[in-house]
């Protein structure tokens, strides 16, 4: 982990609705108290059950937020992207991490002190709906998450799991899925073992779905992975 300079959170949060709303005066103080860091891969920024010190925004870079099972197996919940934040509803109900923040890709993240954060949210109240709509939006995603482990089988999961990721990081300019990972972070991910992973990609791979290079994952034929995922 370094410490980087990065830019001013005014150029930073040109694209983020949720900080739309806070005024010039309040984004400069931002830009002055926040603390930046880059993060290699694998870096672990916090762990389930410490104590955070702020709430972080992603400039660059991807973060994987995982719980630990008894056996000791990923539970991957959700990815963070540029212009996302992670760790504020520890912040705001004063509780520790409830999963681990790792690295998936080599991030630029600043860290906004908690009292300021808290102190924001108590003062500009657009920036507190936003908040609330945010940990809304995230509490439905993980609603629906349940349903599916409860309703969907494996294949259905992992379709619906490929085409999350195409909605969330779009495609690179070789038409891959914009976030490689590894079969054991697609398992966890879907909520299955890993060698069923692969024995599925496999089989989409035969059915014309998709294309395999390593990490590597092309996206063939939408429609038909929709219609998967929703059993038809």
């Amino acid at each position: 982990m370094d410490n980087l300079k990065l830019n001013t959170c005014e150029t930073c949060f040109v694209h983020n609705d949720l900080f739309r709303k806070i005024t010039k005066e309040e984004i400069d103080i931002l830009s002055y108290i926040k603390n930046c860091n880059t993060y290699d891969k694998g870096d672990i920024i916090y762990s389930e059950g410490s104590r955070i010190s702020g709430v972080y925004c992603l400039n660059s870079g991807i973060v994987k937020h995982y719980k630990t099972g008894n056996d000791g197996k990923e539970q991957i919940i959700r990815f963070s992207k540029a212009g996302e934040i992670f760790g504020y509803r520890s912040i705001l109900s004063n509780e520790v991490a409830c999963t681990t923040a790792k690295v998936v890709e080599e991030s630029s993240v600043c860290l906004i002190p908690a009292a300021h954060f808290t102190t924001l949210v108590n003062t500009n109240s657009n920036f507190a709906m936003s908040i609330i709509k945010l940990s809304c939006r995230e509490l439905g995603d993980a609603n629906q998450y349940i349903l599916d482990i409860a309703q969907k089988n494996v294949r259905e999961r992992l379709a619906e799991i490929l085409l999350l990721l195409h909605e969330n990081f779009g495609i690179n300019k070789d038409g891959d899925l914009n976030i490689f990972l590894t079969r054991e972070e697609l398992a966890g991910l879907v909520g299955t073992a890993t060698e069923s992973v692969i024995r599925l990609l496999s089989d989409f791979k035969k059915d014309g779905l998709i294309v395999l290079n390593k990490r590597k994952i092309k996206l063939l034929n939408l429609k038909k992975l929709k219609h998967i995922s929703q059993n038809f």
